[in-house]
């Protein structure tokens, strides 16, 4: 297996970084990252998945993975791996563009290797697992560490910080294996609910009730993510497809609802494709009325306007 992300010097027009720690001798200014970045990789490099293909019955099979400019090329053990990589790099210099040397590889998967914030390995007895990398695992814990000692932070703004991240990072990795005490957060979570203890006019029980808070369930199930269906593309047009393909994360009764209004938005009657949360709305206004007929699901937006529409009544 080999994987291999690129230098980026497509992007200097940009305002692109070349290298993570390059800075330019022209401008006064360290390279950021831009919204183009992703865009670009992708216009760039639209192709190079097709390095090694194989058929198999009759149809086309790619040995390549490939995120924006990050890409992974799975290899049989009779596949001889610089003939790949001069391929690679013959589409790359008819772009402009070359590879990190130092950071392209070839490793074995049962050694494990690192892509996109997860570590994978095949384990010895040939099963397959995914965990948070390592370098991953440190960024985040670096942040809740920051946040959580911070002096100039107000409690109940270091609960709402602390979800936040704390909510993103589980979600990402929900198809990884996250039980131990590592991973479920177990020494995060109990060194936290110290520093919560220690606070002003704060007791061990609101202590425990912020810790709640602060560190959201999200539940996770290894290995069990559901690839996208054949050839499809979020611009063929099959919005039946596409919206129950991004509702499948919602669980409880807002699945339930999604089901019964057929993945469409209660208020203005249009697939939930895009990429606004969905919420729940009471119709009679009344929120500790939980029956179903009382229930419907909106766009985030929607939900807003509906809401709007009502206080002007009043």
């Amino acid at each position: 297996m080999m994987e291999s992300p690129l230098k980026r010097k497509f992007h200097d027009g940009f305002g692109e970084r070349d290298e993570e720690t390059h800075q330019s001798p022209d401008w006064k200014v360290r390279f950021v990252p831009t919204l183009f970045s992703p865009l670009l990789a992708n216009i760039a490099l639209n192709g190079i998945e097709r390095i090694g293909e194989f058929k198999r019955n009759g149809k086309d099979n790619s040995i390549c993975v490939r995120y924006a400019d990050d890409l992974i090329f799975f290899l049989k053990p009779q596949d001889n791996a610089n003939e790949l990589l001069n391929k690679v790099k013959e589409f790359l210099a008819k772009r402009g563009m070359e590879i990190s040397e130092k950071k392209t590889k070839l490793t074995r998967a049962t050694d494990g290797f690192d892509f996109l914030g997860w570590h994978f390995k095949v384990q010895n007895n040939g099963k397959f697992r995914s965990t948070p990398s390592e370098d991953n695992f440190k960024a985040f814990r670096k942040k809740v560490k920051d946040i959580v000692n911070s002096s100039n932070l107000k409690l109940e703004l270091k609960v709402d910080k602390l979800s936040r991240i704390i909510r993103g990072w589980r979600q990402y990795h929900k198809y990884c294996k996250m039980d131990g005490s590592r991973f479920s957060l177990w020494h995060m979570n109990h060194r936290t609910l110290k520093v919560f203890n220690q606070g002003k006019n704060t007791n061990k029980h609101k202590a425990i009730e912020l810790i709640k808070t602060a560190f959201p369930a999200v539940p996770y199930s290894e290995n069990k993510f559901v690839n996208v269906k054949g050839d499809k593309s979020p611009f063929d047009g099959d919005l039946v497809y596409w919206a129950k393909r991004k509702n499948r994360q919602y669980d409880g009764m807002t699945a339930k609802l999604l089901k019964k209004q057929d993945f469409e938005c209660g208020r203005c009657g249009l697939k939930f494709i895009s990429e606004q949360r969905i919420h729940l709305h009471h119709k009679d206004g009344q929120h500790d009325n939980w029956k179903p007929s009382n229930l419907i699901v909106m766009h985030e937006s929607c939900h807003d306007l509906e809401h709007h529409k009502h206080s002007h009544k009043r």
